[in-house]
């Protein structure tokens, strides 16, 4: 019998650890530069806990009994986690809370798709207890800044904001409502098509609003003819300073790569305003989701003690995806990093010898990659291993003398 992993899980062999290691530390950087600290949330999670802000599908969800008998979940996202953990363990910290996260997460596949991934991994960010155009622009600057650590190009920030796209959705009847948002968050036209509007003219507008997306000046600028309630020119307002304020006035962020879509939406109601993802073309015809994010100022308050509401707003990179799109550009390790000395005992009476030395080379300020010969073979086998793996320093430990160093 092979042995093999689960369905849906997989190994990550040294090459590939290397190099997503490599994306999380450029990315951890980037983060603790921001004032950033990291946190570390637990894997397993109460069920309750994950479908308290309603984002999460419980068919997605791979859950355990514990013995009380209340279902566990391994958590499929970090949000409700941090949130959890920010207002029941982290209460008496200042405000604002800035946390950075790089994590595993877990995920049923969709009902038919046996085999797909069930592991993932993931490093973002929340703000929490900051509100305001000021947070969401150091979140869509953070970005920014995130992906120019990593020498990434041709992506583009798709920006929604979803109080809007409720408040144009306010102009149908609640059933309606419904089913056009279902249509706008699957990008379903022929759905939307095929509903009973009542009216060409209500047709007609929920096309138009299916469409709103582009340069965002111009989607702007059509939204200004929609009949907006207080809400919806409230949001607008909102966009038009965020995107005009320091965004416009700060160099690094005049060619964001930046798409207005107002149908950017999803079939909940985790997210309050901005919401984003982070995309670039995986071919003619589809697009990689590098990233995603938004605004969720109701989410906190489910998870507080006293019930109390604060705001936040977060992002978090999807590793693979990252990883895929810096693989064809050569900016990536190509290799694992070589051990910098193998050390070579050269009689079995020199063995604790040459371990001492090796430990006095790993105990120096920087890494130093140190392995111990433990084959006992003839020297020239032995420098041939040491060219395989690209070691270039040996170091002979004989019971007599100081060590003879050799450079190959």
């Amino acid at each position: 019998m092979i042995h093999q992993p689960p369905a849906g899980a997989r190994d990550l062999l040294p090459l590939e650890v290397a190099q997503k290691s490599w994306i999380n530390d450029q990315l951890q950087l980037v983060f603790q530069r921001w004032g950033y600290q990291r946190i570390v949330t637990s894997t397993l999670e109460w069920l309750d806990t994950l479908m308290a802000g309603g984002a999460i599908d419980l068919k997605t969800v791979i859950q355990l009994q514990n013995e009380a008998e209340r279902s566990l979940g391994l958590r499929p996202e970090l949000t409700a986690s941090i949130a959890r953990a920010a207002v029941t363990r982290m209460a008496g910290n200042t405000y604002p809370q800035r946390l950075c996260y790089r994590a595993n997460i877990f995920r049923n596949p969709p009902v038919g798709d046996y085999g797909k991934q069930l592991e993932f991994y993931q490093a973002g960010v929340e703000l929490l207890f900051a509100g305001g155009i000021l947070a969401d622009t150091e979140i869509l600057l953070l970005i920014l800044d995130s992906l120019e650590a990593l020498g990434l190009k041709d992506w583009h920030l798709v920006l929604g904001e979803v109080s809007l796209t409720r408040s144009l959705l306010n102009l149908f009847t609640p059933p309606l409502q419904a089913e056009i948002r279902g249509c706008i968050a699957y990008l379903d036209r022929v759905k939307l098509e095929s509903l009973n509007f009542g009216s060409a003219e209500l047709k007609q507008l929920a096309m138009e609003i299916f469409n709103l997306r582009g340069v965002p000046s111009q989607v702007l600028e059509k939204v200004a003819q929609f009949p907006l309630d207080a809400v919806g020119k409230k949001s607008v307002e909102h966009l038009k300073s965020l995107l005009d304020g320091n965004l416009g006035k700060i160099s690094s962020c005049q060619q964001l790569p930046l798409v207005l879509d107002l149908s950017l939406l999803q079939p909940f109601d985790y997210y309050t305003g901005i919401i984003f993802q982070i995309v670039k073309a995986k071919n003619s015809s589809q697009l990689r989701v590098l990233g995603q994010g938004g605004r969720y100022d109701q989410l906190l308050e489910l998870y507080h003690p006293q019930k109390k509401s604060a705001p936040g707003i977060g992002f978090s990179f999807n590793i693979e995806e990252l990883h895929l799109s810096l693989l064809e550009t050569g900016q990536l390790p190509q290799t694992t990093p070589p051990s910098d000395w193998l050390i070579v005992p050269q009689t079995p009476q020199a063995e604790a010898a040459a371990f001492i030395y090796a430990q006095t080379l790993r105990s120096t300020e920087h890494l130093v990659r140190v392995e111990v010969d433990l084959s006992r073979g003839e020297a020239e086998q032995i420098r041939k291993y040491a060219r395989t793996c690209r070691i270039t320093r040996l170091a002979w430990i004989s019971v007599e003398g100081p060590p003879v160093i050799e450079i190959i």
